[in-house]
């Protein structure tokens, strides 16, 4: 506490309030900043201000004289205050408005437009070959990525020493209790078997689909990539018709002008079987494999093979692409380099 001695007279204490009552007004309305009157508003009421020394020092004054001194310190304080006050409610105002026209828009620009996105080459190519069936009256469906060895191989007509059965082509899971066991899908075809089990012919399908194989990563194979699997059941279906649907999504993915041919070939779940080629850059090149369904499929998934019959095929959606955009390395589709994929937009 400071000494009796330092505390300002009556006389004192009247002067300071007097000048503080004239001078303020002025100090307070040249203030620009609420942070500059926070300082102000200390030097004039605060702990260290004439108005609180003149509080301390009403303890020495004459009780006579102390109310009526004590009233004139606080009508001082009250008016002060009041002055501040005001000051700071027109000052954080002006901060505000200054503040948003900082960060006002206009709104007469014109906006900034964000790069535009697309789907990867391989799902526009995916999208298309779909399309084209279901334009053709095929319905599109998906099945699991994780698959039972029934599904996969056996409902399929895949014997039991089939090569593709060894683990040395085909990723197995270790996972359930399956006693065939469960793996990556190889194909897409495992979508035949579950879905004539689930619906009764006609059935016209086509599956697209990512699946897995024990390859190389090199410029034509990969351990991941995408197939197109199709089958149509009904009855009377022939290998013609197989020809003509074929030759049908041929033309209008590759143009009109484009010749096909059909090689006989070898697949377990189709009996006959053949590799449809297409004339492209010159060359006859294999597009995709087909034939009639074998009987020993309806006969797994419980369909009459007496009463129908069928046809199937499957494509890789990565050659396809391959094949639409001239590309020679198969593992550009893989590359996240935006320069690659925004080539095919």
């Amino acid at each position: 506490m400071e000494p009796t001695t330092n505390l300002p007279a009556p006389m004192e204490i009247n002067e300071t309030l007097e000048r503080l009552r004239a001078e303020a007004p002025g100090r307070i309305a040249a203030v620009t900043s609420v942070g500059d009157l926070d300082d102000l508003a200390a030097d004039l009421t605060g702990k260290r201000s004439p108005i609180a020394a003149g509080r301390r020092a009403l303890g020495t004054v004459p009780a006579e004289e102390r109310r009526e001194l004590g009233r004139a310190i606080n009508d001082v304080a009250v008016e002060i205050d009041s002055l501040l006050e005001a000051r700071r409610t027109t000052l954080e105002a002006a901060e505000a408005t200054e503040a948003l026209a900082a960060d006002r828009v206009d709104v007469t620009l014109p906006g900034r437009v964000p790069a535009r996105g697309t789907t990867h080459v391989i799902q526009q190519v995916m999208d298309e070959i779909v399309d084209i069936f279901v334009a053709m009256g095929y319905t599109a469906a998906t099945g699991p990525e994780a698959e039972t060895e029934f599904y996969n191989f056996t409902a399929l007509n895949f014997g039991a020493a089939h090569p593709s059965r060894f683990e040395s082509d085909t990723f197995y899971l270790d996972y359930g209790d399956d006693p065939e066991g469960v793996l990556l899908r190889t194909h897409t075809s495992p979508m035949q078997a579950r879905y004539m089990e689930d619906h009764d012919p006609p059935v016209y399908l086509v599956v697209p689909g990512r699946v897995f194989r024990r390859d190389q990563f090199d410029p034509t194979h990969s351990p991941v990539f995408h197939q197109i699997e199709g089958l149509a059941v009904d009855r009377d279906i022939t290998f013609g018709d197989l020809k003509g649907a074929l030759e049908h999504f041929a033309h209008e993915f590759l143009g009109p002008e484009t010749r096909v041919k059909f090689i006989p070939h070898y697949f377990p779940f189709t009996e006959p079987s053949a590799e449809m080629h297409v004339f492209d850059n010159g060359r006859w090149m294999e597009l995709l494999g087909c034939g009639m369904v074998n009987p020993a499929v309806f006969d797994a998934v419980g369909y009459d093979p007496n009463e129908v019959t069928g046809f199937a095929f499957g494509m890789g959606a990565d050659r396809l692409a391959m094949v639409r955009h001239g590309i020679t390395d198969l593992r550009h589709l893989f590359d996240p380099d935006r320069r690659i994929l925004e080539q095919y937009r």
